[in-house]
This record gives C-alpha cells, sequence and structure tokens, in this order.
C-alpha cells in the first residue's frame, strides 16, 4: 500500500466516524459506501483503521443487524449505570419469555407462546414489542382463523447487539433442569 492510499483510507476512516457519530441509527455497509464512494476492499479497510484506532479509547465500533455502530466500550457500563441510572430499562420477566419464545422457535403464532409459557398472554406485552419494533407479523399459519406469525426484527437485533439470530445463546436442556 502506498503513502497516498494510506492517507486516503485514514482520512475515510475519519469520515465514517464522523458519520457514525452523526447518524442516530447504525449505518450499513452500503450506505457508508454510497456516502463515501468507496470500494467494498476500502470500506474494509477503513473499517479496520477506525477500529485500531478506536482500540485504545472509550469507544468501540460495533457491528449489528443494521449496519455499524459506535458504543461506549463495555468497560464503563458500571459507571454509566451508576451516573445515569434512569437510562437503564427494566424488562418484565413476562415480556423477556414472550421475546425469548418468538427469537428461538419463531416464526410463532400466539397460541405457540402461550403453549410454551403455560399462561395467556397479555396483549400489552406484545404491544410493547411492537411498539420496540422488535417483533413483527409475517404471515399466517395455515391452519383454523389463521393466526398471524410472529417474527423479530432487526431493530431487536440491534438492540441486544447481535448481527444474527444464530448468535443467541444456546438454549438451556430444560429436562436436565
Amino acid at each position: 500500500m502506498t503513502d497516498s492510499q494510506s492517507l486516503y483510507l485514514e482520512e475515510m476512516s475519519r469520515h465514517i466516524e464522523v458519520l457514525l457519530h452523526a447518524s442516530e441509527a447504525s449505518l450499513t455497509t452500503n450506505a457508508i459506501k454510497k456516502h463515501l464512494s468507496l470500494s467494498t476492499k476500502e470500506l474494509e479497510q477503513a473499517l479496520e483503521i477506525l477500529r485500531q484506532r478506536l482500540d485504545n479509547g472509550v469507544l468501540s465500533l460495533h457491528e449489528t443487524a443494521g449496519g455499524y455502530r459506535l458504543q461506549i466500550a463495555d468497560s464503563y457500563s458500571t459507571l454509566i449505570q451508576r451516573v445515569f441510572p434512569q437510562r437503564q430499562e427494566r424488562l418484565s420477566q413476562a415480556l423477556l419469555e414472550t421475546l425469548s419464545v418468538i427469537a428461538y422457535k419463531q416464526p410463532v403464532t400466539r397460541s405457540d407462546i402461550e403453549y410454551v409459557r403455560g399462561v395467556s398472554l397479555s396483549s400489552n406485552i406484545l404491544r410493547q414489542l411492537f411498539d420496540k419494533g422488535w417483533i413483527i407479523e409475517d404471515g399466517y399459519k395455515e391452519t383454523l382463523g389463521r393466526p398471524a406469525l410472529l417474527h423479530t426484527t432487526p431493530q431487536f437485533l440491534d438492540a441486544f447487539g447481535l448481527t444474527h439470530l444464530d448468535e443467541l445463546p444456546p438454549m438451556p436442556d430444560l429436562a436436565a433442569i
């Protein structure tokens, strides 16, 4: 790599950093390439330069299903929670159980969730998950009444710092418990 290429990629890494700071949401690779007129190879090299530069700071480059974003390094989470306790959102046990069933068993119907959880599903829980953009209805089950099929969304993956559902922790062996 020539000196002029190195300087160009360093500058592009700074441009990516600026865009990520200014963006309210993750930026996809296609969006970054389009805005900065970069090839795939140039983008990969510039992202690597950015990662290396951020390694010594408080921010890190994080890839999620929605693209790339900057986030505060995990080592500072206790400080943030202590100073800004209101930022920590509490999710109810019922909401987490419902979301878990959808994430691990999707596509599922409302009755599938009720069967797994063993209790009736509150409309309020589903509404919260829809309002957060974590689940969507996509399709219908070919059975009596044609109930809607529920799936997780890229926003769900982003909220939990995942790029793919494969990154979910393995299900515990419930029979052993």
